[in-house]
């Protein structure tokens, strides 16, 4: 890899980790345009597990901030805490079709494949 390309992937990698991993703020803070952006994603896989690491730290400061909002006895941080990381515990929501008197309606679903054999 030349020179030029090390400082410029260097550079980009900084930059991400200050946008927590936005891409287009990232690529014209560092004069990259997106489309090497995801050049170098694809065929540079040392490149590829450093981004996926700035990633994880977004992640993980995301995280941080939806548990600040719990411990704050936000209602909404707490109820999508519970549907994303309770649904084991039963916090989960599903819909249920009834008919017009409330009662479960029994129906098949039947798919139809309109593909045409080309054989």
């Amino acid at each position: 890899m030349n020179k030029d390309r090390h400082i410029k992937k260097e550079s980009l990698l900084k930059a991400l980790e200050q946008s927590l991993g936005v891409v287009t703020v990232a690529c014209k803070k560092a004069d990259v345009p997106r489309s090497t952006y995801y050049k170098w994603l694809k065929d540079d896989e040392a490149f590829a597990i450093e981004v996926r690491d700035i990633e994880n730290v977004a992640l993980d400061f995301a995280e941080s901030q939806l548990h600040k909002q719990i411990a704050d006895n936000s209602t909404a941080a707490t109820i999508f805490y519970l549907k994303t990381k309770g649904k084991k515990r039963g916090y989960i929501e599903r819909q249920e079709i009834t008919g017009a008197d409330g009662m479960p309606t029994n129906f098949q679903i039947e798919i139809i494949d309109k593909t045409e054999d080309t054989d």
